[in-house]
């Protein structure tokens, strides 16, 4: 049970009892050759995105998604506007199997599969095959293809963009996102998110994945319109094409937080080093945060098996190819209904200034039979 400020007292609840079953992190070895990667959690997952970042060493974070498919020409970068497949070094994800993922080795310097180097897997479940033809249907105006996951709260939505204001995309989910991420696939253009907590009309706000830099205000990007259970809107007139060029291919990861296994929210930083609380309804298993009031601030990603025990101060940037940094002396618990920040940073926790965040659960606060879970 919490309190909310307004004095509410809030159960938390979720139909998701074993978050491992639609999320799990993987810490993996590189051999330098073909590499079945098989992950540890309590539940067998087949996951149809996997981001991948070699701890060890400066190399692009590779990500993959079973919509796209494997291939030499599938990777993407969290840390670059590259257009898919460009940096040869990732280009080594094999196949996407029940338990896991198999690497492959490439020719040169093998980024997520380095030898004797220590990498991480971030692992997220959709699973169930969507498409709409939308002449057929009625809905939005763009065809999509993709994988969704309505429990989880996930999908991974293709289309081909048609250049034009106001054109909108049928995502499947049944609920409104929070959550928008979208690249280029056939265009070296940046990632372009909408998130719900930027602003209090997050339609005409963008952020970028890519870069350290704070939300664009623009009537382009989302056509000034916010998303709805059935669609998310995108513009691309006037040659914007991050989201709509006629006739290049992208990609949408789209998000909803569901109870007890995922938040995507907004803090305020109060600059206390025994600060501020985030409230998930949930311990989490892994946070991304952006501050979103100051230029240069990296997106920073904790979890909890590069640090199984608090303070959670192994930070990796999306944004950046860098290895690991040492965040000792900026300290974050995970605790059992959310995470705690113990440090004043402008990365997670500067006085009056605005923070967004994703999160994932490693435990619901309150399973659906009642029962809490433990804190770290």
């Amino acid at each position: 049970m919490h309190q909310e400020p307004s004095g509410e007292w809030i159960v938390a609840y979720t139909t998701i009892d074993n978050p491992e079953l639609y999320f799990q992190t993987k810490l993996y070895t590189g051999n330098g050759g073909t590499l079945a990667v098989t992950l540890d959690g309590s539940e067998n997952m087949q996951p149809d995105w996997v981001w991948l970042k070699n701890r060890s060493s400066s190399y692009f974070h590779g990500l993959y998604d079973s919509v796209r498919g494997t291939g030499t020409s599938k990777s993407l970068y969290s840390n670059t506007a590259d257009t898919e497949g460009t940096n040869s070094a990732n280009q080594n994800l094999t196949s996407f199997d029940s338990d896991g993922f198999s690497l492959g080795a490439t020719s040169g310097t093998n980024a997520i599969n380095t030898n004797s180097e220590n990498h991480v897997a971030w692992n997220w479940k959709a699973g169930t095959s969507f498409s709409n033809d939308a002449s057929s249907t009625g809905v939005g105006t763009i065809d999509s293809t993709g994988s969704i996951s309505t429990t989880a709260g996930f999908g991974i939505i293709s289309y081909t963009g048609n250049g034009s204001a106001g054109a909108s995309i049928a995502h499947g989910l049944g609920v409104v996102p929070d959550v928008l991420l979208v690249k280029g696939r056939s265009i070296g253009d940046s990632w372009t998110m909408y998130h719900k907590a930027i602003a209090s009309d997050p339609e005409t706000d963008m952020i970028k994945l890519d870069e350290d830099v704070v939300p664009i205000d623009s009537n382009v990007f989302w056509n000034d319109t916010a998303p709805t259970s059935s669609v998310f809107t995108v513009d691309g007139a006037g040659g914007e094409t991050k989201v709509n060029g006629s006739g290049k291919t992208y990609i949408a990861y789209c998000f909803k937080s569901i109870k007890g296994f995922s938040k995507f929210g907004g803090y305020k930083g109060n600059g206390n080093a025994d600060g501020t609380f985030v409230y998930t309804g949930f311990k989490p298993a892994w946070v991304m945060v952006r501050n979103i009031s100051n230029n240069a601030r990296n997106w920073t990603i904790i979890d909890n098996k590069r640090n199984p025990f608090n303070p959670e101060d192994e930070w990796l940037y999306p944004n950046a190819s860098d290895s690991t940094f040492d965040a000792s002396s900026f300290p974050t618990d995970f605790v059992s209904n959310g995470f705690k920040i113990k440090n004043t940073g402008s990365y997670f926790n500067t006085s009056g200034e605005n923070y967004i965040y994703w999160a994932f659960a490693e435990s619901p606060f309150v399973n659906s039979k009642g029962v809490p879970n433990n804190a770290r």
